[in-house]
């Protein structure tokens, strides 16, 4: 008889999880008219954020503020058990990846009944570039977590001492855990072409948070599909918004693929030349009608990205100095 290989758990729990974002997020719209009636200030700008309400109440801030928290610490505590038993990589789920599916489920559904009861989200305390920022700085962690694995700049390493990388990898769970809840719970759950694509983009980042410890949590291309995501985000909210800004999103976030992430999917050099070549051909097209003077978007994002990945690697090696130093004393 021929042996049948079982599907592997943390695949399918995937799937399923992928499945229940765009369930959650179908939720959102579905419900998303009943907070129509909800008066809101005039726009009052690019640092103004939009949703939130008028005057808060202490109400209002206990319930964004104390379910954060409740989820932070909860999602932390979860990664820190898991690291101190010293977990090993898996094909199937260890029971704090069932226990972090459940909380990350149960902040979700109760961030939806608090957006529909008080509404207000963290955005009421906090700078609207504090929410960018930390999903940005997010993936610059990736830059440098991963420069090891398929270099900075086409396959090409930056010359980071190991105690940097392994720093880097041993504790990026806390602070992407950090920046996707934080972020969750920046927005409340409305309905927007712009809220809907960027709580599934957190949905997914919640999943790939709570599936620590499994193979399908560093498959290479799970994980380019989660770094790629922001692109995809950037430039449909840019479309939707009618700033004009879409090519500095699309070019920017797409050259961080041509010249870095790509180089990670052990790609044939003929396929990694195509793309390449496609997206060249695919700004000149652009910009030959936007104009050759904007051409200088292309390099904005990624110019950003990389400068980052340098000063991030410079904090971690001044703490990891800082450390040593202490501890000699």
């Amino acid at each position: 008889m021929m042996k049948t290989t079982s599907p592997r758990k943390d695949i399918q729990t995937l799937w399923l999880g992928i499945l229940a974002s765009l369930l959650f997020t179908g939720a959102i719209w579905l419900a998303g008219a009943r907070l129509d009636a909800i008066r809101l200030l005039p726009d009052q700008g690019v640092s103004w954020y939009y949703w939130k309400l008028p005057e808060p109440t202490f109400w209002t801030r206990l319930s964004a503020w104390g379910l954060y928290l409740l989820h932070q610490v909860s999602f932390w505590y979860l990664i820190y058990k898991a690291q101190s038993q010293k977990t090993k990589y898996s094909m199937t789920l260890h029971r704090w990846n069932w226990a972090a599916l459940g909380v990350n489920a149960l902040f979700i559904l109760l961030h939806f009944v608090q957006t529909h009861w008080l509404y207000d989200g963290l955005a009421q305390d906090v700078s609207i570039w504090s929410s960018q920022a930390s999903v940005a700085l997010l993936l610059i962690w990736v830059l440098l977590m991963e420069n090891d694995r398929r270099g900075m700049f086409f396959g090409k390493r930056l010359p980071f001492k190991q105690e940097i990388i392994r720093f880097a990898r041993k504790y990026h769970g806390y602070f992407f855990a950090w920046a996707t809840v934080y972020t969750f719970w920046y927005h409340p759950m409305v309905v927007t072409s712009g809220h809907l694509i960027g709580f599934f983009y957190m949905f997914l980042l919640l999943l790939q948070g709570s599936l620590f410890f499994t193979r399908i949590h560093t498959n290479r291309w799970w994980t380019l599909f989660q770094e790629v995501g922001v692109l995809a985000h950037g430039t449909l909210v840019a479309i939707m918004q009618g700033n004009n800004l879409w090519p500095m999103f699309a070019f920017g976030f797409g050259g961080v693929v041509v010249v870095t992430q790509m180089h990670g999917l052990k790609l044939s050099r003929r396929v990694r030349w195509g793309v390449g070549l496609a997206y060249i051909a695919s700004a000149v097209w652009v910009y030959s009608g936007r104009g050759w003077i904007a051409l200088n978007e292309i390099v904005r994002i990624p110019l950003i990205d990389y400068l980052a990945v340098g000063i991030l690697a410079g904090i971690f090696a001044l703490g990891l100095r800082l450390a040593s130093r202490l501890q000699r004393a």
